[in-house]
Order: structure tokens, then C-alpha cells, then sequence
């Protein structure tokens, strides 16, 4: 199979244009991709994780300083851990400023360099020259990858794959090494069997010390690529099974593969090679479910039962591989409906059975289906909802590398058609320009919703039903804007979709405590915290109002509690600091004033709370260098500027 595969590229290759050549492919992919997702450097921040991530995290907006790289390494922030992409974030802060330009720009370059390495490796690994750059076409233009691309927040998708892909190139490459240099004959003469003159001839004159420190650079290489990916989004944990399937096809390590090695390593050894990736993969587990569990981002089976999570995962499957090929109401988010109703769970049974079956009876003769088939089930399994994290159904994210199988399939398939010349060359050529041509102008148009929250959310409402997290965070862009009557109305309607939605009755919660209606406020953040106990925002905001309706022994238990939850929460120790204040704990209040300066330095509040502190202690030496300070941050404080006067202190050093 493989060696009739390469025959036809190169004959193709010695009959068709110039842009055969690799380089100038990698060229026109890379000005293609870049060309269709442009308009993403125009978008805007979402009010969508975005904030974590990026736009209000004072930790990535003041760059690479050494306490954030700690920070990074050693933080659950965001429910994950992930710090090569905090850094990553952190490196766009440092270039770019705090704007979206920079981190959106740097998720397109991704895009485009993982657009290229997924060409070379595959063409790499079998050859294949055109196959392979429709391959990474398609991984390019797809709209499903739109989100993956357009969020900033989705840095750790591009950056694993990136990361992910170099490993699979110094893999493939450790194991042709390992194939084609003399370690065949060594072990073979090692048993005491009889090797042909060629064989010998090789074994005593190839430098064997060279090949292992190639073999072994390789294999090391891979392994820590691998680790980088997973430090940057724990999703690659199944990648190592992808090797084993590379094993089989196109590799042909396995016995019994198609196009086998002389003499192909058996089973077992090809499992013990894997073992330090098999470990990697099992600690990114474990560490990733701890973080989640500790963030409450991991749904509990009381939410949703196992038998809906077996459910969901089927009819996600059914639904990823309908929307690759008809890719219509695309949307973030797509809301989890808890149950489904039996007819569709049946239909994606049937259909995932249907086509598991079919593509391992394809096995022996296009070896190509059941490895794309495995790859796109089995790199969706950490999402695909059995640990339920998030309350999302499905996401496109998701699809950002198992898709490669099902390109795979579809590429390789369509050039079996074509060599059994059932489809000619223009035919073939017209197909694959229209589907680019298809895909490109959807994706383009998908780029469009994500503009900005408002744009995005409205579309989810329009394609999708009951989507209470669309309501929810549609509203959050509108108080943000000012147009709280609608706001309110987002949230209510989310209420009203799910009653025990914590996020609604947060955000609503929030409004009345803008427009002063404190009790209100606390009644919803009590609701939200009966339903998720450990969210530091609520804490902290309840706290808040607490403190406005003078209930200050309550209101510092909730600061307390926040700050056990999250111990670098800026806001928290201000509050904290601020009702010690008021209690005339002054100790208290310099202590927490302190750490809020820490975490945050750039807020000329928090000196000016410290300094007021301070004051109170007679430390005025200090408190004089935390106004001017204060004043620096903001010369238009009339009120700073009064203090100092007070102190007798010039405004500034």
C-alpha cells in the first residue's frame, strides 16, 4: 500500500507545476491560512475566560516577571495547570501590551506554524506529498478550528498542538532509525542467527555509537515535547496511543501491519518504549483532575448521571462528525440538555458502532481507516464528557487535533479512489479546490461572530435552543456595557431556562449591587453559593454587600473563606483590609493592604488604602511613600493630593 502511494506522488510529482515542491507548499499554506484568518486580529476581548486568562489577570499583564514564572508553575488558576501557556500569555503581554491584538495575532501564527508542521511530519511519515498538504489545508480552513484560533483563552489549543506535533516528528523519526539502521543485524547476531554478507557488512562498519546518540536524541526530544504539550493543555494524554497507531500504519512496526519492517519489534517492547509517556500522561491525569475538582469545574454525577454522560458522549460523537462534513450552527456555547431523548442516543449508538465496525473491516486493505477512526475517538476521549467539566454538551475546541483522523480518512480515501481511476485527475482536482474554496468561506464568515461577546452570543441564541450559558453571557457583555435593563432581562431569561444556574444569579446578584439594592444582591449571592459553595468571586462580592448593609462579623468570614480559596485574590484582601479598617483592627488592615499592593501593583487604590493604614499606625515616612505612589499611578486624585498636604509631605519624592 505504501510503496504504490508513493509511486503515484512522485510520478505526479514529476508531471505537475512547481508547487510540488515542499518549501513552496509550506509558503502557500502558511499565506492561505493567514490570508482567511486575518479579521481575528480585529476581535475584541470575550467576556469568557478571557478575563482569567488575560485581560484582568495582573499576573500575565505584568509579563515575565520571576514571581509570576513561579506563579505560573506552581497555580491551579483557571481550574488548570497549565503554565507553558501562562507564560506564552505572559510573553504577548510583555510584547504586545495589554491589548487583544498581540495574543490574538500569536494564536494565528500558531495556527498557521502548526499548519506547516502537520504537512511535514505527514509527508514524513508516508510520502505522500499532496495527500499530506490536503491534510493540513483542511486542518487550516476547517471552521471548526475557528474557535480554537479566535479565543484567546484557547492559547493552550494551539500551543499543545504545536508542542504535540514536534513530539509525533522526533517520534517518527526515532522509530525510522530504530527501523532502518543496523539494529536488526546487531540483535540478530547477538542470538547467534546467520545474517546475509549485506547485513554484516553494515553492522561492522556503521558507526554504531552515532546511530544510538541519533536514536536516542530523538526518542528524548519527543518525550520532552510531549511533556511541553502537556503543559500547555492536559488533552494530548491519549497521544501516546496515536504513536501505537502509527506503529501500525504507516510505520509498520506492528506484526501482521500492512507493508511490515523486515523484522517489526514485537507487542510488548513496543508498549515499554511508551512507558515514560504512559506516565506522563497518568500524572497530567491525576494533576488535572485534582485542579478541576478544587476549582468546582467538575460536574458531579447528582448534576448530570452517568447514563446521560454515555448518552451525551455518543450523540457528541454523531454531532462532531456531522457538523466536520455540514458544518452549520457552529456555536460557543452548546448547552447540555442533562437527558436525552432515547431516539438520538439510539441513531449515534448505531452510527459509532456502524462506523467502528466498518473501518476495522477496512483494516487490511486501507490500513488508513481504522488508524484515522481510532485517532479522532480515542483524542476525544478526555473531553468527551464521561468526567464532565464544565457545563457545556460539546465544544468545537475540542476538535482542534482529533480532526486530523478524520481528514486523514477523507484524503487518503478519495486518492484510493483516484489511483483505482474511478475519479480523474481534473475531477479530483476540482473536488479538493471546492472544498477548500467551501470551507475557507465558512470559516471566514464564522470568524465574524467572534468579534466580540455581544456578536458571538447573539449568534449561539439564534442556531441553538435553551442556551441559558448564551443568556447568561450575553448579559455579562451588556452590564459591562451599560445597558443594564436588557442585562437584567439576559439574566432572568437564563433563570427562567435553569433555575439553579449559579453564574445567573451571580451576575444578577452583581447588577443589584451596582444599583445599590444590597439585599437583594445578598439574597442571590446566597442563592449562588448554596448551589456552587466554593466560588471566591461570590464570597468576595457577598462579603461586599455585607459590609455595605454593616454586617461586618459575617462580612469578614466570607473575605477569610475566599481567600483560603484563592490566597492571591487582590480584591478580597482590599475588602478585608478595608472592614478591619472600619473595626479599627489597623494591624489587620496594613497586613492584607500589603498583599493587595503585592498582587496588584499597578491599582493606586490599594496605596492609598495601605497609606490611610499606615497613618493610623503613626508609620507616616511610609504612608507619605504610599501616597505619592497612589499619586504617580493617578495624578487626578484630589483627595491624595489633600492628605499629603496634611502631612506636611510635597506631592512627590
Amino acid at each position: 500500500m505504501s510503496e504504490r502511494m508513493t509511486s503515484d506522488d512522485l510520478k505526479t510529482a514529476g508531471k505537475s507545476s512547481v508547487f510540488v515542491q515542499p518549501v513552496l507548499l509550506c509558503l502557500l499554506l502558511v499565506v492561505v491560512t493567514l490570508a482567511v484568518y486575518w479579521p481575528v486580529t480585529h476581535c475584541d476581548f470575550l467576556y469568557l475566560d478571557d478575563p482569567d486568562y488575560f485581560m484582568a489577570n495582573p499576573h500575565v499583564q505584568t509579563g515575565l516577571k520571576s514571581s509570576n514564572l513561579v506563579w505560573a508553575f506552581t497555580t491551579g488558576h483557571a481550574s488548570n495547570w497549565h503554565p507553558l501557556t501562562w507564560l506564552s500569555l505572559m510573553l504577548d503581554a510583555e510584547l504586545f501590551g495589554e491589548g487583544p491584538f498581540g495574543p490574538h495575532l500569536t494564536n494565528l501564527l500558531f495556527h498557521a506554524a502548526n499548519t506547516v508542521l502537520l504537512f511535514l511530519w505527514l509527508r514524513r511519515l508516508t510520502a505522500a506529498t499532496w495527500r499530506s498538504a490536503m491534510v493540513a489545508a483542511l486542518f487550516a480552513l476547517h471552521p471548526l478550528h475557528v474557535e480554537s484560533v479566535a479565543w484567546i483563552s484557547e492559547r493552550k489549543d494551539v500551543l499543545s498542538t504545536f508542542f504535540g506535533l514536534l513530539a509525533l516528528w522526533f517520534y517518527v523519526g526515532y522509530a525510522r532509525r530504530v527501523a532502518s539502521g543496523p539494529w536488526p543485524a546487531f540483535a540478530a547476531l547477538r542470538r547467534g542467527e546467520q545474517v546475509t554478507g549485506t547485513e554484516t557488512e553494515a553492522a561492522t562498519v556503521f558507526n554504531v555509537s552515532r546511530v544510538t546518540c541519533h536514536v536516542s536524541r530523538c526518542y528524548w526530544l519527543a518525550l520532552v515535547f510531549f511533556a511541553c504539550g502537556l503543559m500547555s493543555k492536559p488533552m494530548l494524554v491519549t497521544l501516546p496511543f496515536v504513536m501505537l497507531l502509527l506503529d501500525w500504519w504507516p510505520l509498520g512496526r506492528m506484526a501482521g501491519a500492512p507493508d511490515p519492517a523486515a523484522r517489526p519489534p514485537t507487542f510488548r517492547r513496543l508498549l515499554l518504549e511508551k512507558v515514560p509517556f504512559f506516565v506522563l500522561s497518568a500524572m497530567a491525569c491525576v494533576m488535572t483532575l485534582g485542579m478541576q475538582q478544587k476549582g468546582g469545574a467538575v460536574i458531579t454525577l447528582t448534576v448530570i448521571s452517568l447514563s446521560g454522560r454515555i448518552d451525551n458522549a455518543f450523540i457528541s460523537y454523531a454531532r462532531y462528525l456531522g457538523k466536520t462534513f455540514w458544518p452549520v450552527a457552529i456555536a460557543n456555547p452548546y448547552p447540555h440538555p442533562m437527558h436525552w431523548p432515547l431516539w438520538p442516543v439510539l441513531f449515534a449508538v448505531a452510527l459509532f458502532i456502524g462506523l467502528g465496525v466498518t473501518a476495522v473491516g477496512c483494516g487490511r486493505k486501507f490500513p488508513f481507516v481504522p488508524v484515522g477512526w481510532l485517532w479522532f475517538v480515542g483524542m476525544l476521549v478526555p473531553v468527551i464528557g464521561l468526567v464532565q467539566v464544565g457545563d457545556q454538551a460539546m465544544a468545537d475546541r475540542y476538535t482542534y487535533m482529533p480532526l486530523t483522523g478524520v481528514f486523514i480518512i477523507l484524503v487518503w480515501g478519495i486518492g484510493e479512489v483516484r489511483a483505482c481511476r474511478r475519479v480523474t485527475g481534473p475531477w479530483a482536482g476540482f473536488l479538493a479546490a471546492s472544498l477548500l474554496i467551501t470551507c475557507a468561506w465558512r470559516t471566514r464568515e464564522q470568524l465574524g461572530y467572534w468579534q466580540n461577546s455581544e456578536t458571538l452570543f447573539r449568534h449561539a441564541m439564534a442556531v441553538t435552543e435553551n442556551n441559558y450559558q448564551a443568556c447568561n453571557n450575553l448579559g455579562l457583555w451588556l452590564s459591562r456595557h451599560k445597558q443594564v435593563p436588557e442585562a437584567m432581562d439576559c439574566f432572568r431569561e437564563s433563570l427562567r431556562i435553569k433555575p439553579d444556574n449559579p453564574d445567573a444569579l451571580y451576575n444578577l446578584g452583581n447588577i443589584c449591587a451596582r444599583l445599590g439594592r444590597w439585599d437583594e444582591a445578598i439574597e442571590h449571592y446566597r442563592r449562588a453559593l448554596q448551589i456552587r459553595p466554593d466560588q471566591a468571586d461570590t464570597l468576595n462580592n457577598l462579603g461586599l454587600a455585607l459590609t455595605f448593609r454593616e454586617q461586618f462579623t459575617e462580612a469578614i468570614g466570607c473575605f477569610e473563606a475566599a481567600l483560603r480559596l484563592n490566597p492571591d485574590y487582590a480584591d478580597a484582601h482590599s475588602n478585608l483590609g478595608t472592614v478591619l479598617f472600619i473595626k479599627h483592627q489597623f494591624d489587620g488592615a496594613v497586613q492584607h493592604f500589603r498583599e493587595a499592593v503585592r498582587l496588584d501593583p499597578g491599582n493606586p487604590r490599594l496605596y492609598a488604602n495601605l497609606a490611610d493604614a499606615l497613618v493610623k499606625q503613626a508609620q507616616i515616612p511610609e504612608a507619605v511613600r504610599c501616597y505619592q505612589e497612589a499619586l504617580r499611578l493617578k495624578p487626578d486624585n484630589p483627595q491624595v493630593r489633600a492628605k499629603l498636604q496634611a502631612l506636611g509631605a510635597p506631592a512627590s519624592n
